[in-house]
């Protein structure tokens, strides 16, 4: 399953959201400027493994509630969750789901670029998210890998990937008071799954030349910052 949809994900990032003849200059909001680069703060991040122990015992409680309306064994029921199978909420499909999470929302190094038509997120060993904005309404672009939309909830960013087979993504940005700090909500759904699994990513603002980063300025993709080695 990952596989698979690695490499659905290698085709979207080929595929870039549709654009209009005229846009009105809806692209930003009062107090958020998503601009500039940004790091990735694992110890304020979610750890991947504490969130998929709580989506499994989630799934569990359900699966026992259900055996038990329908009066059979509740152990059988939940251990089904844990062990494997083919069916829906299996374990198989649950680590794929979590794996999925994971991969669509580990880029370590962002550079964001927002002015009054659109905002695009570069990200680190991954596609960017690109969003155009039309009339400030959400714009729905069907293409042959799935529906493509971005819009702004309140005051927080949301782009959502609907793709075959019944998967879905959805990252939603919310910018911190100060202005000091980027959460990605990764949200990663399938039909073979009865709970979403969702990471929280949190990204602290950074200067370029900061200490541990090496930026530079490129002809193609403008300034670009990635981890020092030692």
């Amino acid at each position: 399953m990952l596989l698979r949809f690695s490499t659905v994900l290698l085709l979207v990032s080929l595929v870039a959201c549709g654009t209009a003849p005229s846009r009105e200059a809806t692209a930003s909001r009062a107090g958020v400027d998503f601009g500039g680069q940004w790091s990735l703060d694992y110890g304020m991040s979610d750890n991947l493994q504490v969130s998929l122990n709580v989506l499994v015992r989630e799934l569990q409680r359900q699966a026992e509630r259900r055996a038990q309306a329908a009066g059979s064994d509740t152990r059988a029921a939940t251990a089904g969750v844990l062990l494997g199978g083919s069916g829906s909420d299996s374990g198989s499909a649950i680590i794929g789901l979590a794996q999925m999470a994971d991969l669509v929302s580990r880029s370590p190094l962002l550079d964001i670029t927002q002015d009054l038509q659109g905002i695009r997120v570069r990200r680190e060993d991954d596609f960017a998210l690109d969003c155009d904005f039309h009339d400030g309404r959400p714009q729905a672009v069907e293409t042959p890998l799935g529906r493509e939309l971005c819009a702004w909830d309140g005051h927080q960013l949301v782009f959502v990937l609907s793709l075959p087979d019944g998967l879905g993504i959805r990252h939603r940005l919310t910018l911190g008071p100060d202005g000091q700090f980027l959460n990605i909500a990764s949200t990663v759904s399938s039909d073979r799954v009865s709970q979403p699994f969702t990471l929280n990513r949190v990204y602290r603002r950074m200067e370029p030349g900061a200490q541990g980063f090496s930026c530079q300025q490129t002809l193609t993709r403008g300034t670009v910052c990635t981890t020092e080695t030692e």
